[in-house]
């Protein structure tokens, strides 16, 4: 067991920890890669919470209130070919969230975020007919290691958010779920991705979604599948 804290910075809604971030976070200390998260309750925020691993199996928890749960075990994900750096680009303008996001202060796609403070990623629709949004995204130190590579966690929150804004005509006022992620190679400081999402699946209040990470040559950098739930009213 180990203690670990949410800090201010990475939250998603005011209160909470990005779904992301806190999957990636539990992931990590079973390798990182190849695990599937599930979301039980919202993970508070500069609270010490107990982190448990045995075996191929990690929870959080925040005194008895069980946070997260996840499982070590292969992922396959169907990813479509990547934009252009250039084009996914090109899509950033057209992020509904510039004009209404529910929580303007996401540390992933939150504009209200400041370059060095959020990370920015701004999923905006492409042109095609796959309904896909995407957006680039240049890592920069602070979510690096003593190495100058991007701690997993941080490439699981840069998998998050994309895959909401796919959905989100359907979805509506949503939360992560689950998440399952491969990670394919490492990513350094300073390297451009292109961001994907795209939607697969709805079935009343439960949206999957998929979403990628992919360098600027088009290699496949890290892919995830989620499940958004949409929030009954009043919930929120």
């Amino acid at each position: 067991m180990s203690t670990v804290r949410i800090e201010r910075r990475f939250r998603g809604p005011p209160t909470t920890g990005n779904g992301g971030y806190v999957a990636g976070l539990v992931a990590a200390a079973l390798g990182g890669s190849n695990c599937t998260v599930t979301l039980k309750s919202p993970p508070p925020l500069d609270e010490d919470l107990t982190l448990t691993t045995q075996d191929a199996t990690a929870s959080l928890a925040w005194d008895d209130r069980l946070v997260v749960t996840a499982t070590s075990e292969p992922v396959e994900i169907d990813v479509p070919t990547p934009p252009t750096l250039a084009d996914a680009r090109d899509a950033e303008p057209r992020f509904t969230g510039h004009s209404h996001h529910i929580f303007p202060g996401c540390f992933v796609c939150g504009p209200e975020r400041e370059t060095g403070d959020g990370m920015r990623i701004f999923p905006g629709p492409m042109h095609d007919k796959a309904n896909r949004v995407a957006a680039t995204w240049t890592p920069d130190e602070s979510v690096a290691d003593e190495n100058g590579l991007v701690r997993p966690e941080f490439l699981w929150a840069a998998l998050d958010c994309p895959g909401y804004f796919a959905a989100e005509g359907s979805a509506g006022l949503a939360l992560l779920g689950r998440m399952s992620a491969v990670l394919h190679r490492p990513v350094r400081a300073g390297e451009p991705l292109v961001v994907t999402g795209w939607p697969i699946e709805s079935q009343g209040r439960k949206h999957q979604v998929g979403s990628a990470l992919h360098d600027a040559d088009g290699e496949l950098v890290a892919a995830a599948k989620a499940t958004w739930i949409t929030l009954n009213e009043g919930s929120a």
